[in-house]
């Protein structure tokens, strides 16, 4: 039987006419290719994703410096309301150590102390020290401290005062000055690069606060700071300049 060209349209435009007009649709097949990075893609990718990180890195860095910079900070200006408070208590500022400036009694000065025993209990109970000691850790001069409990004193006597009631646990460190155990004020942050231990090996991990009194930067009153070994470079943080200066070798 013989096909004429009209039958060949409609055959056509059956297959081909959309639903709804009585007629069928078949779609032609397609072919689909599998999604593929060619060399030239990954390698421009790669790229990108290293000058990425060459300016993350730098910024992240200099973050995390800020973060133990204003740690330090925020430390220092709770030390320096409890020395106010102490100066108000007394007349004036804690005694300094004539040993020197790092292993200081700041933190029996500003806890508060009472006479037990022949020792020296802070007033939280929490941490003693041999009266006999205080001139070998502390220097030659120093037999007490001014912020103590004075049994048998009259009314007229200034009964210890914790200045420092909100201080964390992490903010005190225990070491060992002359053989005798000694709680120093130190400040958590006080790397973090685990090469720089300022009271030496014996000592490592351990940052004290400096103290001095009367202050050499601060004349009349006292000099307070601490230094941060961040990335291989010292960050001085102190109470006479509200800047931080690196490389600063001429202070403990």
């Amino acid at each position: 039987m013989k096909t004429n060209n009209c039958d060949k349209w409609r055959v056509t435009r059956d297959e081909t006419n959309v639903a709804g007009s009585g007629y069928a649709r078949h779609p032609s097949p397609v072919t689909r290719h599998p999604l593929a990075f060619t060399l030239i893609e990954l390698l421009t990718v790669i790229a990108v994703i290293a000058v990425i990180a060459a300016l993350i890195l730098p910024v992240g860095s200099a973050v995390r410096r800020q973060a133990f910079i204003h740690n330090a900070q925020a430390q220092m200006s709770q030390l320096q309301t409890a020395l106010e408070q102490y100066k108000s208590a007394y007349g004036f500022y804690p005694p300094a150590c004539p040993n020197g400036p790092l292993t200081n009694q700041l933190y029996y000065e500003l806890a508060g102390t009472i006479p037990t025993n022949g020792n020296y209990m802070t007033l939280d109970h929490t941490a003693t020290i041999p009266a006999a000691s205080l001139g070998t850790v502390f220097g030659s001069g120093v037999g007490g401290f001014m912020n103590c409990a004075k049994p048998g004193g009259d009314e007229s006597a200034q009964p210890a005062r914790n200045f420092l009631p909100d201080l964390n646990t992490n903010q005190i460190s225990k070491v060992t000055v002359g053989g005798t155990p000694v709680n120093l004020l130190v400040t958590p942050s006080g790397g973090p690069d685990n090469s720089y231990n300022p009271l030496g090996n014996a000592n490592s991990g351990v940052n004290p606060w400096r103290y001095a009194y009367p202050g050499t930067n601060n004349p009349g009153s006292y000099d307070l700071w601490i230094q941060l070994e961040i990335a291989g470079n010292t960050n001085l943080i102190c109470n006479w300049t509200k800047s931080v200066q690196l490389n600063n070798n001429s202070v403990p």
